[in-house]
């Protein structure tokens, strides 16, 4: 936009109210100097704003609050975050599993956790990815996604320690916090297991 206002595309643009534009005063600043050197003015459509000193006054105010409001929902948004994650609740992707319960914990799936636990077992005794594929996708069994089951869909699960009942998230780490699905000796077992048969893919995408 800015690239056209400099070809003199137009003369205005018009945005429903000035933090469409921007919620950060700084950058609404320099990109309205630049559009200014252009000739192009930034309108708001439910803010009339004149053009006269107290109208300077008047934006300026407006998008203050802009930015107050959008730094005051990040605050909110992150206490939130922060709450949930004290109380264990379950948050983002849940993995294959588990629920999220009626209260926003963790609860398990039976049938899914038996599968997980399945998978751990045969991993640990030596059984190759594609072998363990072939099985369970033979049997009908799909992913949490409802997709086919490939070598790619373990890198993560195997790797999870929500499965031995660790809570993890960005501001929260505690131990023994929900349901366990896998035993902890199975589960670091598994982490020291070579696969070198199963020739695993280093980027997980998903399971």
């Amino acid at each position: 936009m800015i690239k056209d206002a400099r070809k003199g595309r137009f003369c205005a643009i018009i945005v429903y109210a000035l933090d469409r534009f921007s919620r950060d005063k700084y950058d609404s600043a320099r990109y309205k100097h630049e559009l200014r050197q252009s000739g192009v003015r930034v309108v708001s459509a439910t803010e009339p704003i004149s053009d006269n000193p107290s109208g300077i006054l008047i934006e300026s105010v407006f998008e203050g609050l802009a930015q107050y409001y959008s730094a005051e929902l990040a605050q909110k948004i992150r206490r939130g975050y922060e709450d949930n994650a004290r109380k264990c609740l379950a948050s983002g992707s849940v993995p294959f599993g588990f629920r999220r319960s009626p209260d926003g914990h963790y609860e398990i799936m039976p049938e899914e956790a038996e599968i997980v636990r399945e998978i751990f077992r045969r991993v640990a005794s030596g059984e190759t990815y594609a072998d363990i594929c072939r099985d369970l996708n033979a049997r009908g069994i799909k992913t949490r996604h409802g997709s086919a089951w490939n070598k790619s869909s373990f890198n993560t699960l195997l790797r999870n320690q929500r499965y031995i009942g660790t809570y993890i998230s960005k501001y929260h780490v505690q131990e023994d916090a929900i349901p366990q699905i896998v035993d902890k000796e199975l589960f670091y077992k598994v982490q020291t297991v070579s696969h070198t048969k199963a020739g695993p893919r280093r980027t997980p995408n998903g399971y």
